[in-house]
């Protein structure tokens, strides 16, 4: 039984790196587009196309089985019209069209999508979700390999080194880390700063048990100036990723504008996900689901910060606590969110009913009794009434604790799955 449960898996892993072979190039196409509008309403403009030369991505998990994110991207063969690729993510653009600022105002983003090279015309389509949770299709792409003003030219090439590194990178978890506001001379710190931020990740679960299931390459950029910006007490730095701390006036988000030069940087080694490390002992990060993750590398507070900001861009997992942003209805209380671990109960079956014990009452009494089990708690995603979360504490609450939740260390194991198998 035992061989043919492996006769089986190769068999289905062969079928998913042919259909790779059939369809796509071991390198990435990016491109680049220009997000635009206010609170109710987004365009999509294209910026540029490139080449980018390392895939990074599974070569047998083409299609986005999860549903996560704010955006979709689908690749459909033109000549077929089959799909042949998908994924979920969501951007800075989309959090700010929840602040009050977005309801007086239109802005624009840079953002990046970064997909394997078709080696056939292709049609790409962006899709939108809509507040009522439905995905509404917003811009197309008509990609031709033969288009020469595609360009493959790398614009910042910057020396690499292993963090850890096991194995092929279609089938490992891929992490670039970037620096920013480390000068040439501190180089050297951001290197030992890598080497713990691999220590921190792989010592919560699960990622302890699944390290031999990751790669982590750091970039060797250096910032012009230590630091990064800190709008309010007037101190501006000058910094390769240009990172601020006030991102949407609030103090602790800690986010960068700075997209085209994060994906240069991330173009030198293939990737999944992007962290960036900032030089900073100020208490701050963020997270975007598929974009990049931030956290600062000198505060106390940083292990923690690490992997709730992980959980955020790796996973797609919410947060859940109550307030601390200006963000306005972020949630739809007649909407079931995306995110694995939080619910409006408007669709729960979706989400960790089964892992719900017998006899625990939905929604769950935030008691004493109840501290220790998963339920359906009341107060997370920012909001006090309407939204719940599976467990009294988790690292996506508070830090409190040291362990992610029994939801979220599920979410997590299937999104290493999906990377690394």
């Amino acid at each position: 039984m035992r061989s043919l449960f492996i006769f089986l898996l190769m068999g289905m892993l062969f079928k998913g790196t042919a259909q790779f072979d059939a369809y796509f190039e071991n390198k990435s196409l990016r491109i680049d587009y220009q997000h635009a509008g206010n609170s109710t309403e987004d365009f999509y403009f294209l910026d540029e196309v490139k080449i980018e030369p390392f895939w990074g991505g599974s070569r047998t998990n083409l299609i986005d089985p999860f549903g996560y994110g704010e955006y979709q991207i689908k690749v459909f063969d033109q000549s077929s019209g089959q799909l042949i690729f998908s994924r979920g993510y969501s951007t800075l653009f989309m959090e700010w069209q929840t602040t009050a600022e977005a309801k007086k105002l239109q802005k624009s983003f840079s953002e990046t999508v970064c997909l394997p090279l078709p080696k056939k015309p292709a049609r790409i389509e962006f899709y939108t979700r809509n507040r009522a949770g439905d995905f509404e299709k917003k811009y197309e792409y008509a990609f031709n390999p033969s288009d020469y003003f595609i360009h493959p030219e790398q614009r910042m090439i910057f020396p690499v080194f292993d963090v850890q590194v096991n194995g092929d990178p279609s089938q490992k978890v891929d992490i670039v880390i970037l620096p920013d506001g480390y000068t040439s001379r501190e180089l050297k710190k951001f290197k030992k700063d890598c080497q713990q931020f691999a220590g921190i990740l792989f010592s919560f679960e699960p990622f302890r048990s699944n390290r031999s299931k990751f790669n982590i390459r750091g970039v060797l950029a250096p910032s012009q100036e230590p630091g990064n910006d800190i709008p309010a007490d007037g101190v501006w730095k000058n910094s390769i990723l240009e990172t601020s701390f006030y991102t949407f006036d609030s103090e602790r988000y800690c986010m960068t504008r700075a997209n085209k030069t994060m994906a240069d940087l991330a173009a030198n080694a293939p990737y999944d996900q992007i962290y960036i490390l900032v030089n900073q002992d100020k208490y701050g990060g963020g997270g975007i689901f598929n974009q990049y993750c931030v956290s600062v590398s000198g505060n106390l507070s940083s292990a923690k910060i690490i992997v709730h900001e992980f959980g955020h861009g790796f996973a797609g997992l919410g947060d859940e606590y109550v307030g601390d942003v200006s963000y306005n209805e972020f949630y739809p209380l007649d909407v079931e969110p995306w995110e694995p671990n939080l619910t409006t109960l408007v669709h729960f079956d979706r989400k960790w009913g089964a892992m719900i014990t017998p006899g625990v009452p939905v929604p769950t009494p935030d008691t004493k009794e109840y501290e220790q089990v998963i339920g359906v708690f009341e107060g997370g995603g920012y909001a006090t009434k309407g939204v719940y979360r599976p467990v009294h504490d988790c690292l996506m609450n508070t830090f409190d604790g040291d362990v992610f939740c029994g939801v979220c260390r599920d979410a997590i194991q299937r999104m290493i799955d999906f990377h690394s198998k």
